[in-house]
């Protein structure tokens, strides 16, 4: 078996093939609105053409050792996503900057919109 730590054991850090990674959680949970959305936009994004799930994967693999240390699973999914429609040309970073800035400024009133 190959140590990890051995940096010329011809693996990248993200591959656990045949190491030991500890107990594999087996209790379901429900997932957050959130992560339904995310789960949601991959699936179309991938059916229209904008990525495959190579390009996924390698946008995965590409973010570091940090991501998958600091990064739950959906948080490093919708990066991926994004990495991939913007190589994909769907927007800009501008443009995506542009929109999260609106829905900035929108989450401010969201308690009153709803009466609460």
């Amino acid at each position: 078996m190959n140590d990890r730590s051995d940096p010329f054991d011809g693996r990248r850090w993200h591959d656990m093939g045949g190491t030991p990674a500890g107990p594999v959680p087996d209790a379901s949970h429900d997932f957050a609105l959130w992560e339904k959305r995310v789960d949601a936009l991959m699936i179309l994004a991938s059916a229209r053409g904008h990525f495959t799930v190579d390009g996924l994967r390698r946008a995965l693999e590409d973010m570091g050792e940090a991501a998958f240390e600091e990064m739950s699973y959906y948080e490093r999914w919708i990066a991926a996503i994004n990495q991939n429609l913007v190589e994909a040309g769907v927007y800009s970073l501008a443009e995506l900057g542009e929109k999260m800035e609106e829905v900035r400024a929108r989450a401010e009133t969201y308690g009153e919109a709803a009466g609460g």
